[in-house]
């Protein structure tokens, strides 16, 4: 499938121009760093882009000081993260092999050549993509988790780096490396931990907190105001971000899981324009991301909206879960929809313990050669049930309905009846799941009989919730929840809410079309309509 970045291995050196180097030696200063010196440590603010003119960096392992990786970087070469882009921290330590001497240009500044010369830009973003596929291929990290198969805890924030492109490794309670890394840290070696760059051992371990470590949320003041704040990373708020960044609006993005929403959850978009051989969910929209950085667009995450408010000025006061507030001139809905929990006896127990909302390479790893239920009958329950049959032994597909038909593209559709190791089941459903720390088993009721059923996963793609509580009464919403646009609310624009300067796109939008290109398309020509509104208020 078509994946983030390029293949590192076949980049080799990607030198800049010689107007690119000029720019730069004109934007920064001249630093220079005797052998052995340590750079920038895991968790250092990622303030600085770093142009190598003699010398040689490497990259080195925070928890033994040796070299990680076998390249260095020498001359004509750059030393900068992904996160250089958002303002987060650096997720690797890197140090000098011998006297070395650089050009050192502020973050905010390079940002500013950037957006002036394209192509240097573009070559800056493809190097950093492909080192960001490098990291997430290898497991090349600072980040490490140990025990995430016995601890839900540690599952969860190995959840949420997957789901969000972060880098991180993650080792089996009581093997050789977990115990080893420990030792390192002076951490207890039999007990599940997150390890952040060796001195940080993170106790009660929550995604908020890895977050912040990897300064997600560096750069978000409190009660600053912004044109647009755009609440929801799926497909429709990033594209809604890429064409904020590019028509000039300082744009801030907030979501409360994951970069690319329920679309991250898909292992396989085969019908998306532009990827005739497929994409999953999340790297399209983690392409999406990178872009909208790129303009200038700002993503915080993991945070919550739990108010939103109109001002006596017309602007709006939005108050996220960690109690800092935005002002902002509009705002763009686009939280999408959550599936149902179905009515199922102990479910909640076995939540990240064998039951799974998306299926990703990260829920996959736990199904190898074992027997997985996917309940569910559209795209994205049938997109699961392909990817986990190259790991599982069998795919259990259960439908409520006695048709695909309805709710299911035919291409998909054509492939599950085809694939030998998937047995798709109408009229079926659980009604119970079983096990004592983990889910190890399900009952399934067909045609009033109950089976009992041996499973280490179960993966529940049933049904679309909208995320609008949080909305208090602001805008309109339809009897299911979702937000009323258009002429359902007298509005100007088939997406603007019945709250003036208040926006509603993609699968929260009443009438949307369920798909990630109409998701897409309404994220980015919303923006011309929030533009005016912006102009207007100003």
């Amino acid at each position: 499938m078509e994946t983030i970045g390029r293949d590192l291995a076949e980049m080799q050196r990607m030198p800049l121009a010689a107007s690119h180097v000029a720019a730069i030696r004109a934007a920064g200063s001249e630093m220079r760093y005797a052998a052995g010196t340590v750079l920038v440590r895991p968790g250092d603010p990622a303030e600085h882009f770093v142009y190598v003119e003699d010398g040689e960096i490497e990259v080195m392992n925070a928890y033994t000081g040796d070299r990680l990786v076998a390249a260095t970087l020498g001359p004509s070469q750059f030393m900068a993260e992904i996160s250089l882009l958002s303002g987060g921290s650096w997720s690797m330590a890197f140090r000098a092999v011998r006297d070395t001497k650089v050009l050192q240009v502020h973050r905010g500044d390079m940002l500013r050549l950037m957006a002036h010369m394209p192509e240097m830009s573009d070559i800056i973003i493809t190097v950093l993509s492909a080192r960001r596929r490098k990291q997430l291929e290898s497991g090349a990290s600072s980040l490490v988790l140990i025990g995430e198969e016995v601890d839900r805890n540690i599952g969860r924030i190995a959840e949420f780096a997957g789901r969000n492109r972060l880098p991180c490794a993650s080792h089996a309670l009581g093997s050789a490396e977990a115990k080893a890394i420990a030792q390192s840290c002076s951490a207890a070696p039999n007990r599940p931990v997150a390890i952040f760059g060796k001195d940080t051992v993170v106790t009660d371990p929550t995604p908020e907190k890895i977050a912040r470590l990897l300064g997600m949320n560096r750069d978000l003041v409190d009660d600053e105001a912004v044109d647009v704040l755009i609440v929801g990373a799926g497909p429709a708020g990033v594209a809604a971000g890429v064409y904020a960044g590019a028509e000039g609006l300082s744009a801030l993005v907030v979501e409360d899981i994951a970069i690319g929403g329920q679309a991250g959850t898909s292992s396989r978009i085969e019908n998306y324009m532009g990827f005739p051989t497929g994409i999953s969910g999340a790297d399209l929209v983690w392409r999406g991301e990178v872009q909208a950085m790129k303009f200038g667009t700002r993503f915080a995450m993991p945070l919550r909206v739990d108010a939103l408010e109109r001002l006596e000025d017309g602007s709006f006061c939005a108050t996220f879960s960690n109690g800092h507030r935005v002002r902002s001139r509009a705002g763009v809905i686009a939280t999408g929809v959550r599936y149902r929990r179905p009515p199922i006896h102990s479910l909640a127990d076995f939540e990240g313990a064998g039951i799974y909302y998306s299926a990703t390479e990260n829920e996959a790893r736990f199904c190898r050669d074992a027997e997985v239920i996917v309940v569910g009958g559209g795209n994205s329950a049938g997109q699961a049930a392909m990817f986990l049959s190259r790991v599982a032994q069998r795919v259990r597909l259960l439908v409520r309905g006695h048709t695909l038909a309805a709710s299911m593209s035919s291409y998909l559709s054509t492939r599950l009846e085809a694939e030998p190791s998937i047995t798709i089941e109408y009229g079926a459903q659980v009604t119970a799941a079983h096990g004592n720390d983990r889910l190890e088993a399900v009952t399934i009721r067909r045609e009033g009989r109950d089976e009992r059923v041996d499973t280490c996963a179960m993966f529940v793609m049933v049904g679309a919730v909208p995320n609008t509580s949080w909305l208090a009464g602001l805008v309109r919403l339809d009897d299911n929840g979702f937000v009323l646009t258009g002429s359902d609310v007298d509005a100007s624009s088939p997406y603007e809410t019945s709250c003036r300067g208040i926006f509603a796109v993609g699968d929260v939008r009443a009438g949307s079309v369920k798909r990630v290109a109409s998701s897409v398309g309404e994220g980015s020509v919303v923006i011309s309509r929030v533009w005016a509104h912006v102009k207007e208020a100003v």
